[in-house]
């Protein structure tokens, strides 16, 4: 942009450039309604087969630096205005809700606005010993899971109004997720949903008043401003073909060595250049998250270099890292993810001079300061900037008001009011036009953005709104494994006027780990595009354990729930056979898949073999039984001698329990040894049950405890019981499996990819036991989760079968199992994550954007063909008896089998990726999303 020295400040001449001109420009995207709009919005770029364009809010806090003072006071105004439309009674019995990740730090700001309610914030991270009292899905996100996990389980047990904050209403389905997965647990009569922009069509305005009178409840809508996107009909090509062009630019300009255009991550060629980056980056991103762009699941990448202790100078130059010791108030929360109250709220405004005094002393002479926080964590990091602005501007009699607000330049001056340069008085907040932080001050400059998880693609022009990226590998160890992280417009890209000049890196104690020091980390990144960088680590917030009014339940035991005998194992899990919980296999895979469900909400419908897969069953069974019992030996006395001589026995219900009955049969005719056995449930994104986990602790010693499973595939459960014991003293998280194709664990049978013939069937097989259920209205804090006993099908249980043919090998495998148990003690065991890179390969390679509906594995490709909606299987050339269940299945639903080379796998099933009712499961390129 063009500019002009006056007076010691940079000036805008009279044309503003808006950041969403470049987009608009090449794609015909237009936005409709008020002036603001575009000084609220700009406009992206992402790899998306649903949407090509994204919308940036300048006022969020996420991917735009901004001036502390213009976020915060963005959510404040309205959360006066909440305030003023509920009255002080209502507001003082109300709860406000923000989602995870972009509107945490808006959600807390609407808080404080109306200042009498406490605040609650949605989280992706499970936190071991801390029930969740609810949960629900987010539209067109690949990780979808939303966790409630309040320190108090009553903080929503209330019947006040509940305020529900995220940074932009388009369709409304995340919102009414959510409203209808909690008001079947805890109604009430008011709703009040919050968001910066509202940009909802005519039709979806109708759809939320059907859906508030079918609730029997009010709900309002409060909003900054309103509008909508207008999109030709060919956007999305047209969108795809850009994308791919820069992409091939910079693919192309690192491959010639042009690395200060691409490899530094920015982007300096204004209108060719695109952060090398992108030709990785691929998201998801639904209606829901346009404004924040947050993708969840996008990026499931392994991070490299996440190893070894933290390095001082990051290891590519340029700025030393230097920690600063805070003095956070003791108690106090670092967010809202478990709870923050009033009282909270008083004591860190009391703090927020000190910790901003703490920070100043080292960022002397500095004149343009971002203060970068980390994903969820955006409040705290916040409110520390805001009181560093009033700090470095006004020296140290700058003050934290009654209210909350930090008077000097661009402080909250009313509700939804904000002075200073570059904002208005009134309801409306006007930050720059550009997006940008302003040109070289005078004084001393502030400004606030957030790491994220979402992908965009980069491009440094002015009329662009993201500009430049950054990217290295998450540093807090996320529950849906390690992947790509991103920090956009830190690197000033070809106007060095953007340079930040200091920034100070806050996280939180749970991503203080090696992975932030390492090379290529987060640290690392930074730099080399500053003079001066901090690290502020902030205490995670521990919940304080709370007694329980409940006494534990007791497991359940065959005959009365399972067809195992009493002493086979006992089902840590609440009997639910008298629900209907069984959806139809495209029902599910639709609702799952657009964001409506998680999949252990519901059941699927039982199958029910026919003669010729019953006949295969057996057959496979007669023909593997030797193979399986070897493995049931050798995983059993691997875990004898290497986790102690009396374990606890604890299967993952349901696959891995059959192991576990057979593991416990083993020591027994091996050993004499009556092992405990019991099963518990453990589900993707959601973690394992945490009740069954305290019956675990309150009657063994949680370090004898193994987990059991039946294999693994990619190795999602294996890094998901590992999340969910980080924090929980005692219990071991290494995990035993009979099989591990996928190189995903030290204590196994096998790694031969190869049929258990239990993965055949479903309950008939497992005790006649469905897969576990896990919904908010159905399972509190207390209980365990949830199963069905299908006693009905008692005369097609083949459970007992499986157990005895392979216990009845055990003498004839005796010898083999000794030979190979002192093999695999000499042997190098480390996981491998094989599977995992396969499974990256696969996805990139047929175009599937969501790495969970890549199943590998003989056994993880039956269930798609039992339980999912499927598109096609890949098996190995020259796979032989192995698969022939599966080319029976496939061939009854009439899925393609696809022979491919190289495949570590025996077979790998693919989900259908864009599923609607429709689909057939047969032809891809005859579905299109609706």
């Amino acid at each position: 942009m063009a500019t002009d020295e006056m007076n010691g400040t940079t000036e805008e001449t009279e044309r503003v450039v808006w950041t969403g001109e470049w987009v608009a420009g090449r794609l015909g995207v237009s936005l409709d309604g008020g002036d603001e709009l575009p000084e609220l919005l700009g406009l992206a770029l992402r790899r998306n087969p649903r949407r090509a364009h994204l919308l940036v809010s300048n006022v969020l806090g996420k991917h735009v630096p901004q001036r502390p003072a213009v976020i915060h006071g963005a959510g404040f105004g309205l959360g006066r205005r909440v305030r003023e439309l509920l009255g002080d009674e209502a507001a003082a019995r109300s709860v406000v809700l923000g989602y995870a990740e972009t509107a945490t730090g808006l959600g807390h700001s609407v808080a404080d606005g109306l200042a009498l309610a406490p605040y609650l914030h949605s989280t992706r991270r499970p936190v071991a010993g801390v029930a969740q009292v609810g949960g629900f899905e987010e539209e067109h996100s690949h990780a979808t899971s939303h966790l409630l996990l309040p320190e108090d389980p009553e903080l929503l047990a209330g019947d006040g109004p509940l305020v529900l904050v995220d940074d932009e209403f388009s369709t409304g389905r995340t919102v009414l997720n959510t409203i209808r997965a909690l008001h079947a647990r805890f109604p009430r009569e008011r709703y009040v949903v919050v968001a910066l922009v509202d940009m909802r069509s005519d039709a979806d305005r109708g759809h939320l008043e059907k859906f508030a009178a079918e609730l029997g409840a009010r709900v309002d809508l409060v909003a900054l401003a309103a509008g909508g996107v207008r999109l030709p009909e060919d956007v999305l090509l047209r969108g795809q073909r850009l994308v791919a062009e820069y992409e091939a630019v910079a693919e192309g300009e690192a491959a010639a060595g042009h690395h200060q255009a691409v490899a530094s991550d920015e982007s300096t060629a204004s209108d060719k250049a695109v952060a090398e980056d992108e030709a990785v980056a691929e998201g998801e991103v639904g209606a829901e998250d346009e404004v924040g762009a947050e993708d969840e699941g996008a990026g499931e990448r392994r991070a490299e270099g996440a190893s070894g202790s933290r390095p001082e100078p990051a290891s590519g130059g340029g700025a030393r890292a230097e920690r600063i010791e805070l003095d956070w108030p003791a108690g106090v929360p670092d967010g809202g993810r478990h709870g923050f109250t009033p009282a909270h709220r008083r004591r860190l405004e009391a703090a927020l001079p000190d910790l901003a005094a703490r920070l100043a002393p080292h960022l002397d002479g500095a004149r343009r300061i971002l203060v970068l926080g980390n994903e969820e964590l955006m409040y705290a990091p916040l409110r520390i900037a805001e009181a560093l602005d009033v700090l470095v501007t006004e020296g140290p009699d700058g003050s934290i008001g009654e209210d909350g607000s930090v008077g000097g330049p661009g402080s909250v001056s009313g509700p939804g009011s904000v002075g200073g340069p570059g904002s208005v008085g009134g309801e409306g907040v006007a930050p720059p036009r550009t997006g940008e932080p302003a040109a070289q001050a005078a004084d001393p400059e502030v400004y606030f953005s957030t790491t994220t998880r979402s992908p965009v693609l980069a491009v440094d022009d002015p009329g662009y709104a993201i500009r430049t990226r950054l990217s290295f590998p998450a540093h807090d160890r996320p529950a849906d494994g390690p992947g790509e992280r991103y920090a956009y417009n830190v690197a000033a890209g070809a106007d060095p006027q953007r340079r930040f000049d200091a920034v100070v890196a806050v996280v939180d104690s749970h991503g203080d780990r090696p992975e932030l020091h390492a090379p290529g980390g987060l640290l690392d990144r930074l730099a080399g595009h500053t003079d001066r960088l901090l690290l502020a680590v902030i205490p995670s917030y521990a919940p304080h354990p709370r007694a329980r009014s409940l006494s534990l339940p007791e497991p359940l035991r065959g005959p009365a729930f399972s067809s195992y005998a009493a002493d086979e194992v006992g089902w840590l899990l609440q009997d639910l056979s008298d629900l209907t919980l069984e959806a139809p296999t495209e029902e599910r895979e639709e609702a799952i898949q657009q964001g409506g469900a998680h999949y252990a909400e519901s059941l699927p419908v039982e199958y029910q073999p026919s003669e010729q897969y019953q006949a295969l069953f057996h057959s496979a069974l007669g023909t593997s039984a030797a193979r399986i019992a070897r493995a049931v030996g050798t995983v059993t006395e691997t875990v004898l001698a290497e986790r102690g001589p009396r374990p606890v026995l604890v299967s993952l219900a349901r696959a891995g329990t059959p192991v576990g009955v057979l593991m416990r049969r083993w020591a027994r005719h091996a050993h004499g040894l009556d092992l405990p056995h019991y099963a518990v449930s453990i589900v993707r994104g959601r973690g394992i049950d945490t009740t069954a986990l305290r019956w675990l602790a309150a009657h063994h010693d949680p370090a004898d405890v193994v987990f059991v499973d039946g294999w693994t595939g990619k190795g999602a459960i294996t890094r998901e019981l590992a999340d969910a014991l980080a924090d929980l003293p005692g219990f071991d998280p290494r995990i035993a499996v009979l099989a591990d194709p996928g190189g995903c664990v030290e204590t196994y049978g096998t790694r031969d990819d190869f049929l258990i013939p239990s993965a055949c069937l479903n309950s008939t097989v497992s005790g006649l036991i469905s897969r576990t259920v896990l919904r908010a209205d159905l399972v509190g804090p207390d209980d365990f989760h949830g199963a069905k006993f299908y006693r009905e099908l008692a005369d097609s249980d083949l459970s007992r079968t499986f157990l005895d043919t392979v216990a009845a090998r055990f003498d004839e495998v005796t010898d083999e199992v000794a030979a190979e148990v002192e093999e695999l003690a000499a042997a190098d065991r480390t996981p491998t994550w094989a599977g995992w890179t396969a499974v990256e390969r696969i996805s990139a390679e047929y175009g599937i954007d969501d790495v969970n509906l890549v199943k590998p594995g003989v056994g993880e490709t039956t269930r798609v063909l039992l339980r999912r909606v499927p598109w096609k299987i890949l098996a190995r050339k020259g796979a032989g008896a192995d698969l022939d269940h599966v080319r029976l299945l496939a061939e009854q639903r009439g899925v393609p089998v696809e022979e491919v080379d190289e495949l570590p796998y025996t077979c790998v099933g693919l989900i259908h990726p864009r599923f609607t009712r429709g689909a057939t499961g047969a032809d891809g390129k005859a579905v299109a999303a609706r």
